[in-house]
């Protein structure tokens, strides 16, 4: 009888769970609709083995997501030395789209988990919290310092519109081409954060 080679299962497993990674993060980047077994196909995998590595969609893509983004300071680099915070939150706007645009089939795919299951809404990145958080660093010590409760309702305001949601909105439900709807978006985050700076 052959002996038993447990950790050549173990690399084998391994291998297998980042080939699935690996297939998964690839498909982000393409924009097209992510579902499991097209994942698996890019694997060359079965579904079933898929399912057995990821007990879901969200959570492989959780796990395919994490490491892709860059950091707010890395994404907003053009305005590192702007303090006017409306030039610094279109920025932040602009940004988040246009990775929301490049990777929608996974962004689309999220948003269904979270919707069905809200228990899951931890495992969506919270860029946008992070890019507003960023972006109105210069806030922090005038309008944070005066009057915190209106920069934290800033922030709440700016996380409805600097969003996936948003973006979906206005391409499918207003019909909006993806040039307009960002330019839209950046328009409304620049009024209300215009709006909230002290006089």
């Amino acid at each position: 009888m052959a002996p038993q080679n447990p950790g050549g299962r173990a690399n084998q497993k391994l291998r297998t769970r980042t080939a699935i990674l690996q297939a998964a993060a690839e498909l982000m980047r393409t924009g097209r609709e992510m579902t499991m077994p097209a994942v698996a196909r890019a694997a060359l995998v079965s579904e079933a083995t898929a399912y057995r590595y990821f007990p879901d969609l969200a959570s492989l893509l959780q796990e395919a997501m994490a490491g892709q983004w860059p950091t707010p300071a890395q994404a907003l680099r053009s305005v590192a030395g702007s303090r006017d915070p409306v030039e610094r939150i279109a920025a932040a706007t602009e940004h988040l789209f246009r990775t929301v645009l490049s990777h929608q089939g996974a962004t689309r795919a999220m948003i269904a988990a979270t919707i069905t299951r809200p228990a899951a809404i931890s495992a969506r990145p919270a860029m946008r919290v992070g890019l507003i958080d960023y972006a109105l660093a210069p806030l922090d010590d005038t309008l944070g310092a005066t009057d915190p409760a209106a920069l934290a309702q800033l922030k709440r305001d700016l996380t409805v519109v600097i969003s996936a949601e948003a973006l979906f909105t206005l391409t499918d439900l207003c019909g909006l081409d993806p040039d307009a709807a960002v330019a839209s978006a950046v328009h409304t985050a620049t009024a209300l954060t215009r709006a909230a700076l002290p006089g």
